[in-house]
């Protein structure tokens, strides 16, 4: 079945903005997507009819509850698992991970080491920075290429030892669009005893998670990300997550899956992630049919979406190749599925800065982000100055024509 991306933007309200006469153009999705109408209803529903706390023997609360129970079923097959008590609601990624890196780190000694990445975002490298310098254990990182900002795995393979305890990766750069092997990195990493933990906020929209194939022990994504509310789902091997300890206040349940829940949930951010999810397993079932389980509609709805995601990535680089600019990663048409369809780029004249291309852009109604994005171990690899890059991020309810409008927009 043809991928109709017109039906889909018609399910997104945003989409229907306008800046003065232009349709607004949304290229800002890595730093959170719009949402379609349906997460929006789930969320008010369960603000009007089901708000309660958790816990409790009356109508709502149990109601809630049941709703926290079906989002975790939604979110483990997201992300290819079957224990849905794996799953760990918390406010965002970032917190998430501060939350995860403290217990971790309780758990290493003088002289451990970890390994972080120059591709990743600061939420998936500072936490453990700090969870090492309280522990004592030394910081390696895994070097970039910076021809086309590849991780260099032969890095990791000198720089891994005995005395690795985590190894944390993004499974997609929110700067330069790079897909990582994290499959490859979690069997090197195994192969010395040591976690993994991946961040998958950037790769979520575009690609299928599956924790199983990658073989990682913990995995997060921000739902704000894939076209929901903000929250995030942290999903981790059962024996780390009754093991590990948690810091809970009294008298709050240590058993899963409440073991990691830290106060009481948004539930009506929680909400609105299981319409997320459902959102694309609909989308999943429109493509495909025959897609019975939620878990196989949405293999098929990531399957069109990165098939089509990468027929805008060819358009788009071809169009800023054309005119010139600098795009800071794969650039080869022919390795499209190393990478999602985000781009972080450079006007060749450095008067051009980043900044007055994004407001070149704004008043186009394009909309596109300037800066570092959170991505400054990307950027200080790379040696960007302070200006830092343009970064245009498409998802799969934009267009061929929309691309074409932000080529002929850009500033020869």
């Amino acid at each position: 079945m043809t991928f109709d991306v017109e039906r889909i933007r018609q399910q997104f309200p945003g989409l229907a903005r306008k800046v003065g006469s232009a349709p607004a153009i949304f290229f800002d999705g890595p730093a959170g997507t719009q949402v379609p109408l349906s997460v929006a209803e789930a969320v008010s529903h369960y603000l009007l009819h089901q708000n309660a706390n958790h816990g409790g023997l009356f109508a709502t609360s149990v109601e809630s509850d049941a709703v926290l129970d079906e989002a975790r079923l939604a979110a483990a097959d997201l992300f290819g698992i079957t224990d849905a008590q794996e799953i760990v609601f918390a406010a965002n990624m970032t917190t998430a991970t501060f939350h995860l890196s403290r217990a971790i780190a309780q758990t290493w000694l003088p002289g451990d080491e970890i390994l972080l990445s120059d591709s990743d975002h600061d939420a998936n490298f500072t936490p453990w920075k700090l969870a090492s310098r309280d522990s004592g254990a030394s910081v390696g990182q895994i070097h970039l290429r910076h021809d086309d900002t590849t991780l260099d795995l032969d890095d990791l393979r000198r720089k891994i030892s005995p005395r690795t305890k985590l190894v944390a990766v993004g499974a997609a750069s929110n700067a330069s669009g790079t897909i990582h092997d994290v499959a490859e990195i979690a069997r090197i990493a195994h192969d010395v005893g040591a976690i993994v933990y991946v961040d998958a906020v950037h790769y979520t929209p575009h690609a299928l998670v599956d924790a199983v194939s990658w073989q990682a022990d913990f995995v997060v994504a921000s739902a704000y990300k894939f076209f929901g509310p903000h929250a995030a789902i942290l999903w981790g091997k059962r024996p780390w997550l009754e093991r590990l300890p948690a810091y809970k206040v009294r008298p709050a349940s240590h058993a899963l899956p409440d073991r990691w829940m830290t106060g009481t949930p948004a539930a009506e951010n929680i909400a609105g992630t299981l319409a997320a999810i459902n959102y694309l397993a609909d989308l999943g079932r429109t493509t495909d049919p025959s897609a019975g389980t939620r878990r196989k509609a949405i293999v098929s709805a990531m399957r069109e979406i990165a098939t089509y995601e990468r027929s805008l990535a060819k358009r788009m680089l071809e169009g800023l190749v054309r005119k010139g600019y600098r795009v800071w990663g794969i650039t080869d048409s022919a390795r499209l599925e190393e990478r999602v369809p985000t781009f972080s780029i450079t006007h060749p004249d450095p008067k051009w800065l980043p900044i007055n291309l994004a407001k070149h852009l704004a008043d186009q109604g394009i909309f596109v982000w300037h800066g570092n994005f959170y991505a400054q171990p990307f950027t200080e690899a790379l040696g960007v100055d302070e200006h830092g890059l343009v970064r245009i991020g498409l998802v799969h309810y934009n267009t061929a024509e929309e691309v074409d409008r932000l080529i002929e927009g850009l500033p020869d």
